[in-house]
């Protein structure tokens, strides 16, 4: 079966990784979706994201990174996926997530959306926080892995 796992990863964490990890067992192929939001100042590019992505699953096997634009569910069909993925880190992502799956199965209802929970020691894990976090000079790499780390070093320290 192929999962399709869509997000901005922007940065991928090692929240993220578990569960393309964990879907990869589950389900045999990943498709790691990164959206192109014009609308969303994202911190890194696209195609940096993707690097990423390819970087930090390259021993994952079944694992594809893909950009798109425009609804899950298309990049669902055009890429014959067979379910949506979509990790859980606390009860309220699960009402956001909720309203997603249920509107994608509005739109289509040949998707069903997975939910996997985190890891316990990952479900405080967000990219906002560990963008945040970065910002201020604090301590990264057990939140993202060491080459994410030092892109967002980088970006904080021009």
């Amino acid at each position: 079966m192929k999962a399709l796992y869509p997000g901005s990863f922007d940065p991928l964490t090692f929240g993220h990784l578990d569960l393309i990890q964990r879907g990869s067992d589950l389900f045999g192929e990943v498709l790691i979706a990164v959206l192109e939001n014009p609308s969303k100042k994202a911190t890194f590019s696209c195609k940096r994201r993707i690097e990423q992505i390819e970087n930090a699953t390259k021993d994952i096997p079944g694992c594809r990174t893909i950009a798109f634009k425009g609804l899950t569910v298309d990049c669902a069909r055009e890429n014959n996926a067979d379910l949506i993925l979509r990790g859980l880190r606390a009860m309220s992502d699960f009402e956001y997530e909720l309203q997603v799956a249920h509107t994608n199965r509005s739109l289509n209802n040949q998707y069903e959306t997975i939910f996997l929970a985190t890891e316990t020691h990952h479900s405080f894990l967000s990219s906002s926080v560990v963008k945040e976090v970065a910002r201020f000079g604090g301590e990264i790499r057990h939140m993202v892995p060491e080459f994410i780390a030092k892109d967002l070093m980088k970006l904080n320290t021009n």
